[in-house]
């Protein structure tokens, strides 16, 4: 039903009478025209020596930040108002959700459950989203037999848990969970990411159809033995093809991790042609701009005549280059660290949402301008020219 924000808020703050009740709350999403600090805060009770608190992680989408405040301090209309648009509340007995209107109103749903009680711990261990004794962990070879993580797959399980971590901040609230939702992992490998993201998506309760796209024929056969014995080829399949040559289809997500080079630029192409509306790509090896980086336009040269800035300077301008097609082209677009530097040297990772917004004529100059002084000619704007074309002119 639709109904006055402020009353909505409170109705919502009123659940909050029975603290030990609440399993978590989630504040999400972007009112109209505000740009809140924190892309998400979660929050649930925690007991404490003092006593029961309220344990508030916000999400910037680089870091969480954690902080405990007292009962009576949590302000559901304080934080919501802010900028968000979206607010989700999960007790042991109900699910109530608001989401903010275009006219500034809140629809507001409410349907009962029954749930578990809550883990009030404060001292539990780290969660992970996926524990290392899930039976995808087992079968990939990144725990042994037991369930126990691996010591020489520690890096790996990190890199998986910091993209899950990445991927739950990044889903759209208002999704309805009962429509299938397509996802295409570009350039897959061993299907690591491409397994434990299926597998996390399944366990929030959403239908996924999984395709896993590597050029290797050795690793579709692979990767096709591994979901058959997982008993998942229902839901996860795999093509052997390159992804510049893949043909057009429906997804909902796309993600590429470590796509070398121009695969990058291939696996973003793609989805901005099949118009994707989220895209997840952690690049690497950006060859390509550094190989075409011949005269420094002034005052660069005092950068760029030592070799390991000059190749610093080509990443950031290859991956600053992408993120400004993606804006261009209709994507909220930001570039974030998606895992600490001590578990892999390639750790940026570019994130898109499909908003269809136009181009701003300030964005399209400044793309301009930097191909011009550059004298570059970036491989994702060479595969994505018919596109830009309509906004460049």
């Amino acid at each position: 039903m639709i109904e006055n924000l402020d009353k909505a808020l409170a109705r919502a703050q009123e659940t909050l009478m029975k603290p030990d009740s609440i399993r978590r709350i989630c504040i999400s999403g972007k009112a109209k025209g505000k740009k809140p600090e924190q892309v998400r805060i979660d929050i649930r009770p925690v007991f404490l020596k003092a006593g029961l608190h309220w344990q508030v992680v916000s999400h910037d989408g680089k870091r969480d930040t954690t902080k405990n405040i007292a009962l009576n301090e949590l302000s559901l209309a304080k934080i919501f108002q802010v900028g968000y648009a979206n607010l989700l509340i999960e007790s042991t007995s109900q699910e109530i959700n608001l989401r903010l209107t275009k006219s500034g109103d809140a629809q507001f749903t409410s349907k009962r459950v029954e749930l578990e009680a809550a883990e009030l711990s404060h001292d539990r261990s780290k969660h992970r989203l996926l524990s290392s004794d899930d039976e995808i962990f087992i079968e990939l070879g990144i725990s042994d037999h037991n369930g126990k993580l691996k010591p020489s797959k520690s890096d790996k399980f990190i890199q998986v848990q910091e993209f899950l971590n990445i991927l739950s901040h990044s889903l759209d609230e208002k999704r309805d969970k009962s429509q299938a939702l397509r996802v295409i992992d570009l350039g897959c490998g061993h299907a690591y990411l491409t397994l434990a993201a299926h597998k996390y998506l399944s366990k929030q309760g959403y239908k996924v159809k999984t395709l896993g796209i590597d050029e290797r024929q050795d690793s579709r056969e692979r990767n096709i033995a591994l979901v058959e014995k997982l008993k998942l080829s229902e839901e996860i399949s795999f093509q052997a093809t390159k992804i510049a040559q893949l043909e057009s289809s429906k997804a909902d997500i796309a993600i590429a991790l470590h796509a070398c080079d121009t695969a990058s630029d291939d696996a973003i192409s793609w989805a901005v042609k099949n118009r994707v509306e989220m895209i997840l790509v952690a690049p690497c090896c950006h060859h390509d701009i550094q190989r075409q980086m011949k005269d420094s336009p002034a005052p660069w040269n005092i950068a760029t005549k030592h070799g390991i800035i000059n190749q610093r300077v080509g990443d950031i301008l290859t991956d600053s280059i992408r993120a400004a097609v993606l804006k261009i082209l209709g994507y909220r677009t930001d570039i974030i660290e998606f895992v600490a530097g001590e578990h892999t040297p390639r750790n940026l990772m570019i994130r898109a949402f499909k908003t269809g917004a136009q181009a701003q004529p300030g964005d399209i100059a400044e793309l301009k301008q930097i191909i011009a002084q550059w004298k570059i000619e970036p491989a994702l704007m060479v595969r994505l020219k018919d596109e830009l074309s309509v906004r460049l002119g």
